[in-house]
Order: C-alpha cells, then structure tokens, then sequence
C-alpha cells in the first residue's frame, strides 16, 4: 500500500517546502520514492552531486526494517537494563578516561558547561567508548526509514540531514556507517543532531565524530549545553538537569542509567 506523506517541514539553513515523495509499506515502491526524494533534495538546496554520490545506488533494507519493529531492549526493567549495558569495568574505564584526558575534559566543561562524567556516561553507554559505533550504510538506512509510512516524517528530516552532512563536507557518503537507525559516530548522534550540534573542537576544520573524540566529546556536551543544562546544578532524578538527560534519551531506563552511571564515574 502506498499513501502520501504529510508534509514535512524542516529548517536545515534553506528555504523550508513540502515534500510530495510518498511512503510505502514494502520494497515495490521504494525506487520510485527515491528517484522522486532525490529531485526534491535538490530543489531543497543540496547539491546534486552530494545527492547522487549519497544515494545512487541505495537499496531498500529488509534488514533495517526488522530492526525497527523489534526493539525490546527499552522493555527491560531498570535494574535489568543497568545490569545488561554497566559493569566495574566500564565504570573503572571512564574514570581513567577522565583523569588520563583532564586537560582536555576541563577545557570541554568549561567551554560548555556540563561535567565530564554525563558526556563519558553517554560516550561509554552509546557505544563503549567509541568500540562499538554500527556498521550499517547510513544513507540506506534512513533513505529505507524514510520511505516507510511508520515515522516517514521523522526520517525524511534524519535523510535531508545526512545529505547536508555530505554536502557541506564533513564526511563522504562512504564513511557514514553506524546503527540501524543511522546513528553516526561515538555517541550516536541522529544527521539532524549532527547538523545543528557537531563542533569542530580539534581545530582540523571538520566536525568528525567517527574519528575525533574530541569533537565527540565536545559535540556531546554542545547538545546538552544547548538543550537547556544547568551548569553546576545536579542531575539526579527531579532535577531540570534530569529532565535534560531525557531529551537524550527518552527512555526511563536509558536516562536513569546514564544518571547512575555518572553518579559512580564522578565518584
């Protein structure tokens, strides 16, 4: 079944318009989605050679598609997920982390205001320290997202994003590889995250948050800093700085474990 999207409108530094692309439910109708989204990212300002080099040749993803209707991990009881996700080890990691990189974590803290422990805790949580970042073709899975009706909008936003990534430099298309959801970099930030919150804080010009940790680390903070953090303030449960940690995450579990978890690292 095919239907029309609702309109999608989106601020990415040009003119914001309708997107007339339609949504399916199945692979029949993607490639004509995509022929379609391309002319449509091009009249919304993205070069068309980013747009070709970024999706010439996309596929649709049963795969991705599967991962999106089977997320349980956000089920599990507290004590479950904290048990699954936090260990010593982890905790033992970025304390050290910390101390060994105090420079850099002091200059972070105070460009931003947010303490070392809650952007280690994200970093550790997201991807153990960078270990574990996806290695999924990014521009598939959000042009697969975008296209099914379930959160068309949301995705065709996340897509937009990610070519604008591309055409602005920051990466090639062949190197955006992360989550099925097309997290990219360290601590998983969506395109759209990227776009409005990467910084450049290793000074090379770029705002890398495969390679870089400190531009990811930076860029975390950034998105905190810019989502309403406290400086100085706590951020345990009831705090304005908890309610912060859950626009990261709005997962009950996945806030209080990030909460918790810089409890213990800044210990």
């Amino acid at each position: 079944m095919i239907r029309t999207t609702l309109a999608v409108v989106m601020s990415l530094g040009v003119a914001s318009t309708a997107l007339a692309a339609q949504c399916g439910n199945g692979p029949s109708g993607f490639n004509a989605w995509l022929a379609d989204f391309k002319v449509e990212a091009v009249q919304r300002g993205i070069r068309k050679s980013a747009v070709d080099r970024s999706l010439n040749g996309v596929t649709y993803s049963k795969r991705v598609i599967g991962y999106d209707r089977n997320q349980k991990s956000f089920k599990l009881s507290f004590d479950q997920f904290w048990a699954r996700r936090v260990n010593n080890a982890m905790i033992n990691r970025a304390r050290s982390y910390i101390s060994n990189n105090r420079r850099m974590m002091d200059r972070i803290e105070k460009r931003y205001g947010v303490p070392p422990a809650i952007v280690v805790s994200v970093w550790a949580l997201e991807t153990g320290f960078g270990a574990n970042n996806g290695n999924l073709p990014i521009m598939q899975s959000l042009a697969t997202l975008a296209y099914d009706c379930r959160r068309s909008d949301f995705f065709t936003r996340e897509l937009l994003a990610a070519l604008q990534i591309v055409d602005r430099g920051d990466m090639r298309p062949e190197q955006m590889r992360g989550a099925w959801a097309g997290e990219i970099g360290q601590t998983q930030f969506l395109a759209e995250r990227y776009v409005n919150y990467a910084v450049d804080f290793d000074g090379d010009g770029r705002r890398d948050l495969m390679r870089s940790v400190p531009d990811v680390l930076a860029s975390t903070a950034n998105w905190f800093a810019q989502n309403g953090w406290q400086r100085g303030q706590p951020w345990g449960p009831g705090t304005a700085n908890y309610n912060v940690i859950g626009k990261w995450n709005r997962a009950d579990v996945y806030k209080r474990t990030i909460a918790k978890l810089a409890e213990e690292i800044a210990r």
